[in-house]
């Protein structure tokens, strides 16, 4: 599936999950909801994946988990906030990194519409 369809279905399911809830809950909520959305559209997705930190050819275990990793090509980077801001762009730019992914959706459940809190994240762009 192209990168731009799947972000797109991505998308799709988590407006779906802000319909029905709306803002104002906590973070893992929306997690088990868009998770279960994302199963329910076919796609293949894992929750909280463990994200190893290689230093100096040692691979360290720093509790580092993508919220959701999608079809093994996107993650999805999920927050409930007041506003977004360059940290939390910098830790989904990381993660992607880390996971050697060029694409990433950071997703903010705490807004009126869903999608005045979306970004979409290349690495490297």
């Amino acid at each position: 599936m192209e990168t731009n369809e799947l972000t797109g279905k991505i998308i799709q399911c988590a407006i779906e999950v802000h319909k029905a809830l709306g803002p104002g809950l906590l973070e893992s909520s929306y997690k088990e909801c868009l998770f279960f959305e994302l199963q329910e559209a076919g796609l293949k997705v894992e929750k909280e994946n463990a994200l190893p930190l290689v230093y100096k050819d040692v691979k360290l275990d720093c509790g580092y988990r993508i919220d959701l990793l999608v079809e093994d090509q996107i993650v999805v980077e999920l927050k409930s906030v007041e506003a977004l801001n360059d940290v939390h762009m910098a830790q989904i730019l990381t993660y992607l990194k880390l996971q050697k992914l060029r694409y990433g959706l950071l997703i903010n459940f705490n807004v009126a519409r869903l999608k005045d809190g979306l970004k979409r994240v290349v690495q490297g762009y």
